[in-house]
This record gives C-alpha cells, sequence and structure tokens, in this order.
C-alpha cells in the first residue's frame, strides 16, 4: 500500500503492517500487560508479628467485662497490623512475541485509518531551538504529537523537552501506549519504512 508523504511524495509500505485489522481486545490486552510492567511493585505493609511492640496481654482474660485481648497490636486496634499486608510483588504480565506485533500491526493501521499518521522526507534543525519545531508543527497544523524518527538527534530533543504536549521517540523505544496516548503521530519516512519492514 501507499502512505501520502508531507509536500506530495508517496511511500510503499506492506500492506500487513499498516493495513492490518483493528483488534481491540488484543489491543487491550497489549496495553495493559506495557501499563502494568511499569509499576514498582514495591508495596509493602507489617502483619501484627513484624510491628512493635504487643507482647504483653492489654488486661486478664476473664472478670473485666471487656472484650478479651492477647495484643495490642491486633489489626483491629489502632496501631495494629495489617490482617492482610502488601508484600512487593511484580506486576508482570506475560505477552508473547506474536501478540506483541499483533497488537502494534493494528495499532499502527488504526493510525492510517483515522489519518493520525503524518509522514515527512526528514525532521532535521540546524539549532537546538524550541521556536523551530514549534513553527514545524505549526506548519503541519498539528499540537498534541508523537514524533517517531529513526534515530535521536540532539537538536530534535532539546527542541522538543520544553514542550508539554510533545514527545519523542525513536525506533527501539517505540510501545504501542505512546502510539494511542497522542492525537497524533509525526513520522519521518525512514522510521515508517523501517516500522513496515519490522511488522510486516
Amino acid at each position: 500500500m501507499k502512505l501520502n508523504v508531507h509536500g506530495g511524495s508517496s511511500l510503499d509500505v506492506a500492506d500487513a503492517a499498516f493495513g492490518a485489522p483493528f483488534n481491540e481486545t488484543l489491543v487491550h490486552q497489549v496495553v495493559t500487560a506495557f501499563q502494568a510492567r511499569a509499576r514498582a511493585g514495591t508495596k509493602a505493609q507489617k502483619t501484627r508479628a513484624e510491628v512493635r511492640g504487643g507482647g504483653a496481654k492489654p488486661w486478664r482474660q476473664k472478670g473485666t467485662g471487656r472484650a478479651r485481648a492477647g495484643s495490642s497490636r491486633s489489626p483491629i486496634w489502632v496501631g495494629g497490623g495489617r490482617a492482610f499486608a502488601a508484600r512487593p510483588r511484580s506486576h508482570a504480565q506475560k505477552v508473547n512475541r506474536k501478540m506483541y506485533q499483533g497488537a502494534m500491526r493494528s495499532v499502527l493501521s488504526e493510525l492510517v485509518r483515522q489519518d493520525r499518521l503524518v509522514i515527512v522526507d526528514q525532521l532535521e534543525f540546524t539549532a537546538p531551538r524550541t521556536r523551530d519545531l514549534v513553527a514545524r508543527l505549526k506548519e503541519l497544523e498539528l499540537g498534541q504529537v508523537l514524533i517517531l524518527v529513526e534515530e535521536y538527534t540532539v537538536n530534535l530533543l532539546l527542541a522538543a523537552r520544553n514542550l508539554p504536549h510533545v514527545d519523542v521517540l525513536d525506533l527501539r523505544e517505540i510501545n504501542p501506549v505512546s502510539l494511542i496516548r497522542y492525537e497524533r503521530v509525526l513520522a519521518t519516512a525512514g522510521a515508517v519504512r523501517q516500522l513496515g519492514e519490522r511488522f510486516a
């Protein structure tokens, strides 16, 4: 299939990568797994055996008229331990390679169908000036945008880092969450060509 490049030219890409049907269930599973892997999983709480104190019985077993109690660190007491204390754990979910590739094909194809993918021949700047990038985005009528490039350039990174709704990724860091998070995706022709080869 052919994709339009800003300026009038076109780019040949694989139908398998940019013309796949949208599989919402698969995309949801892969996006959820990707976000789950980002969780630290370091939450920890103490049980009644781990909190300090509570060694002595608060009062005798019988004769006081109060409910029997063996420790002041019981979960129902203020200052007591947690009944089901959280433990550090991994939130990672297994995603097969074919599942990930299928989800990426679905996302890339949906970007094309919704006209959210904008392709330019190149995106280079002679100096790290934010105003130059803002002018380029204004020329392309882009606001909240993800920029995909083959490799990072220092000038592009420095020009984009002060813009709150602009992010820059190279092909090593591309992921489905970033692709669906932004309204539009601005990609260089070289990056799109490599994506087509990777997911064909």
